[in-house]
């Protein structure tokens, strides 16, 4: 009982500092003129949103890590919950950069696309090794029972896990409350399934030396997600439409360095191609959109990429478009927690 106390009140705190904060932070975003500067070749109906304050994603960074740290277990948070945590600030902090520099210069270009992939490179490098010192190089499969070794190969893999998960999650923040409201189905899930694992190897399912050490952990990072999660439902109190404050690339980015250590701790890396299947589309639709016009000679796949956008050139609205996206992600999270029953 008392590790579910620990990720409920971690929800509710995360939830709570944003709420708190927000009415003091967003005023302050306003005063210092840290507002949204909207793509030019962007929907036409997004004009209206620039202006709305941006980098509101400072909030919930707050909010996730002092609610992941207070509630984890202290003996095993430097292992687990505090390299999560930092995972996602790093990632947080290349956004700010990119963010900072879109609004000093009131342009939508920040940081270079080179500059973007060398810090992304340089922290999936540090957090694939990272994981395969402490973690191991298995990565498991849980429809099949199955474990898979894959030695040296698992530090390629997860960086571009990594690469991939961040961007997908800065492409899918095109719409008011799209990101925050895709992140907290999934983090949820996510915790759902780190107390499965804990279960799993508090029953026998590593030998004993470690175990206990493994059960703990995974209830820490349970206690993340449900972190990110509260996080995320706090924002989404100011951030659904019409978004009073945006989390910008800070806020998008941190989101998916969080869930790139979720990712990584619960060794389910190929998982995620479900569960956060709308996120993945969002990318997909962008990489065969840019492949489309290229070989196609300017011939276009969708009206716009990433896939949101077509759907809001098609006339469906914006809150239609993220209430759908979040019912596919609530689906495509609950096929995968039947792969673990």
């Amino acid at each position: 009982m008392q590790e579910y106390m620990r990720i409920i009140l971690a929800f509710i705190v995360s939830a709570g500092i944003v709420m708190l904060i927000a009415p003091f932070f967003i005023p302050f975003l306003r005063r210092l003129k840290y507002g949204q500067v909207e793509r030019e070749e962007g929907p036409h109906a997004h004009t209206a949103k620039e202006g709305t304050p941006a980098m509101g994603g400072i909030m919930f960074i707050i909010s996730i890590t002092a609610a992941s740290l207070v509630f984890s277990i202290w003996n095993i948070a430097l292992r687990y919950t505090l390299p999560a945590v930092i995972i996602m600030i790093c990632c947080g902090l290349v956004g700010f950069v990119d963010d900072f520099l879109k609004v000093r210069h009131k342009r939508n270009l920040g940081l270079k696309a080179y500059q973007k992939v060398i810090a992304q490179f340089l922290l999936s490098l540090a957090a694939a090794l990272f994981a395969y010192k402490y973690l191991g190089s298995e990565v498991w499969f849980a429809s099949l029972n199955a474990k898979v070794d894959l030695g040296f190969w698992y530090i390629p893999l997860v960086m571009f896990t990594m690469i991939a998960i961040i961007n997908s999650a800065n492409l899918t923040d095109g719409l008011d409350g799209l990101a925050s409201g895709v992140t907290l189905i999934y983090s949820i899930a996510m915790g759902v399934i780190f107390l499965y694992l804990a279960g799993a190897f508090g029953s026998g399912f590593a030998n004993a030396p470690i175990m206990t050490a493994e059960a703990d952990g995974m209830n820490s990072m349970a206690v993340f997600a449900f972190a990110v999660a509260g996080g995320c439902m706090g924002f989404l109190s100011k951030n659904s439409y019409p978004a009073k404050v945006f989390m910008g690339d800070t806020g998008s980015m941190a989101l998916g360095g969080a869930m790139c250590a979720m990712v990584i701790y619960s060794r389910h890396i190929f998982l995620f191609l479900l569960m956060g299947c709308c996120i993945v589309a969002s990318a997909v639709s962008v990489v065969l959109q840019v492949g489309s016009f290229k070989l196609r000679h300017g011939k276009r796949i969708f009206k716009m990429a990433p896939l949101h956008h077509h759907f809001e050139l098609l006339g469906h609205p914006e809150t239609k478009i993220v209430t759908g996206y979040m019912i596919v992600t609530a689906l495509a999270c609950l096929v995968a927690l039947m792969l673990f029953m």
